[in-house]
This record gives structure tokens, C-alpha cells and sequence, in this order.
């Protein structure tokens, strides 16, 4: 393979696919990144086993081929070598010159026929949605995800894919988030499945503000198209709990609160949360709403702001992280919460999402 390129166009692919290759690997292949000639274009490879990761960049071909080379050290070589055009010549003792203006090096790669097999992309069973839509999803829902490995069907965001609508769904069995949003077409099947917080990430740090993307569902594992860059990750298995039986009726007598003023008390609040006292307490009235927090040997707080209430007086505790995840993503000048007493929890509702979080003992 000997192929010719810009210092840009190469340290754009590498830094594409790199993000998942860990330093700490039982397999040597998997520190290196497969590199192929396709047609005009250099394609990059990387997998952990959970996730692959594809990309192409334009390039003059003058030796098709393929050879895998050592992500990171290659990564550090192309940052440091000078701008302008770079030529890439991997030889048959997988050996890869790598030549820039009068600066030349030489690394050592491994046989391509040792790196695992990536899977295709079937485009006629692809579902479509906008890419800003995706974007806004994850970053409504990621937040309540949990991260104990013991409940591990937890540990992901649960996609449902319904005939003209995407729908996701996470909880950490204390709070939950649920949105929706359209597809561009409308699907034959509909398909669920368990995308884990890793895959959620690596996708969504590819996602830009404008534009589609394509995603087809398999039986255990998904692939995502993001303007050609190519993501298949594994999906988790097991039985999402049926979380429609947890949220409740929506009440009448909601809470009006600005939502910045509210966030705002909470945070100040927080300051004064200990691991062993964490639950803020909500004082609600008919205009106005107490945030307070004691906690022993440490000090205590406390802030009114006005509200807009017709319902029942309460007191009811929450852990304030859990109100500061969601109230930092709402752009909402005012929002409405559902505060049904002691042992209910907060709901928040907007057009096509809800957040709920149980609430603490004070």
C-alpha cells in the first residue's frame, strides 16, 4: 500500500477512530488501527470488541493495500510531523514508511488478516433521524443512566423504535427520563434494544447540529452511519423493566418555577450536601417555595423563590444531583413540576419528555 496526503485530512481520520483503542489490551491487534485503500478513499479501523469505529478520508492511491499500525504512536508521529502532504508506504514485512517534508520514519505494523472482521452496513433496513434530534435526545436522557455493574440492563439508554417515532428511555431505578422525537421516514419493523453508555458516548461526540443519520438494528448488535463514519457496537442483553408501570398520572395543580432561579437554589444548596446528608428539602406554598438543607457539623441554608401554586402545602426531600442533571438541560425559561407529597415523586413534563426522581427521607 503507498498512498498520498494531506497532514489535516490524516490526523482527522486517525483522531476519528482512535478515541476507543485502549492502551491496556489482551490482544496486540487491538492497540492498532487498520488502515485500507477503498476506491479513492483511506479507510481507518479500530475496535475495543464492544464497539468498531469506520472512517474515509480522500487520498491519491498510487499502491492499493491494507496493513494495521499502532494507533496511539501512530497518532503521535503524524501531530508532530510538519504541515503539508504525507506519503504512507506499507511494505510487505509490514513495515510502514511514513515520509513528510524532509522528515521520514519507520514503524512496525501486524498482518491485516489478524484484525477482526467489521461488520457491513445494510442501508435498506436503516432507520433515519435527524442528527440535532439524537444530539438532544441523549443529552436529556444519558444523565439518568446507572453505573452499577450489578445491574447491568441498567447500563444503557433502552432505543424503541416505533413506526414514524424514536423513543429513549434511561433509569437508575431512582429516577428516569423518557423522550421522543420523529424519524425522517417511517419504518416497517419495530424494534427495542439496550445501546450501553459507551456506544452512547462514542456516538454522540460524532453527532453535528445539522444533517441525518442511519442506524440498523441487529439481533445483538447496532450500527450507526454518521456521515460516513461508521459505528457498530454491541447492544446489552437482557430485559428492560417496564417502566411505563412508574410514571404516574399527570396531577392539575403543578408548581410553576423559573427554571434558572430554581437550579440556581439547589446548586447553593448542594454545597452543603455530605454523602451521608444529600436530600435538599422542598418547602412548597401557595406563592413560594422554601430550598433549605441542615446538615450537622457542617451548616445550613436556606432560600425562598416565588412560585405559582394552587395545591396542598408539603415538605419533601430530593437529592439535589438528581434535580441539578435534568434542570441544567431545559431551556425553558419556566417549567412545572409535579410534586404529589412525601412519598411521590417529581415529575417534570414537556412536549414529548419526562423526567421523574423519587424523592428522600429528610
Amino acid at each position: 500500500m503507498k498512498v498520498k496526503l494531506s497532514k489535516e485530512d490524516l490526523l482527522q481520520g486517525i483522531q476519528t477512530v482512535q478515541n476507543i483503542v485502549s492502551p491496556k489490551v489482551t490482544l496486540p491487534i487491538l492497540s492498532n488501527m487498520l488502515v485500507e485503500t477503498k476506491k479513492d478513499t483511506l479507510r481507518f479501523y479500530t475496535t475495543d470488541l464492544d464497539i468498531g469505529i469506520s472512517c474515509e478520508i480522500p487520498v491519491t492511491i498510487m499502491e492499493d493495500g491494507a496493513v494495521t499500525i499502532p494507533a496511539k504512536r501512530f497518532s503521535d508521529i503524524v501531530r508532530e510531523f510538519p504541515a503539508g502532504e504525507i506519503i504512507i508506504h506499507a511494505r510487505k514485512n509490514n513495515q510502514i514508511d511514513i515520509e513528510g517534508q524532509n522528515c521520514r520514519m519507520k514503524l512496525f505494523g501486524l498482518p491485516k488478516e489478524e484484525f477482526p472482521k467489521f461488520p457491513e452496513f445494510k442501508d435498506k433496513e436503516a432507520v433515519k433521524i435527524k442528527q440535532a434530534d439524537l444530539k438532544e435526545m441523549f443529552r436529556m436522557t444519558a444523565f439518568a443512566v446507572s453505573h452499577e455493574e450489578s445491574r447491568y440492563v441498567l447500563n444503557g439508554i433502552l432505543v424503541e423504535v416505533t413506526k414514524n417515532a424514536l423513543r429513549l428511555v434511561a433509569t437508575d431505578g431512582r429516577r428516569l427520563a423518557k423522550i421522543e422525537r420523529p424519524l425522517i421516514e417511517p419504518v416497517e419493523k419495530e424494534v427495542s434494544f439496550i445501546l450501553p453508555v459507551k456506544a452512547v458516548a462514542e456516538v454522540n461526540r460524532n453527532l453535528k447540529d445539522e444533517g441525518e443519520l442511519l442506524f440498523v438494528p441487529g439481533a445483538s448488535q447496532v450500527m450507526f452511519d454518521i456521515n460516513g463514519v461508521l459505528i457498530a457496537t454491541r447492544i446489552i442483553e437482557g430485559d428492560f423493566p417496564n417502566y411505563s408501570q412508574v410514571i404516574p398520572r399527570e396531577v392539575t395543580t403543578k408548581i410553576k418555577v423559573n427554571t434558572q432561579e430554581f437550579l440556581a437554589a439547589i446548586r447553593r444548596a448542594n454545597l452543603l450536601a455530605t454523602s451521608e446528608f444529600q436530600a435538599v428539602k422542598f418547602e412548597v406554598f401557595k406563592d413560594k417555595l422554601v430550598v433549605s438543607k441542615a446538615t450537622p457539623d457542617v451548616g445550613e441554608s436556606r432560600e425562598e423563590m416565588p412560585v405559582e401554586y394552587g395545591g396542598n402545602e408539603m415538605i419533601v426531600g430530593f437529592n439535589p444531583q438528581y434535580m441539578m442533571d435534568v434542570l441544567k438541560n431545559i431551556s425553558d425559561e419556566v417549567l412545572y413540576l409535579e410534586l404529589g407529597g412525601l412519598d411521590k415523586p417529581c415529575v417534570i413534563r414537556k412536549e414529548n419528555y419526562l423526567y421523574l426522581a423519587l424523592p428522600m427521607r429528610l
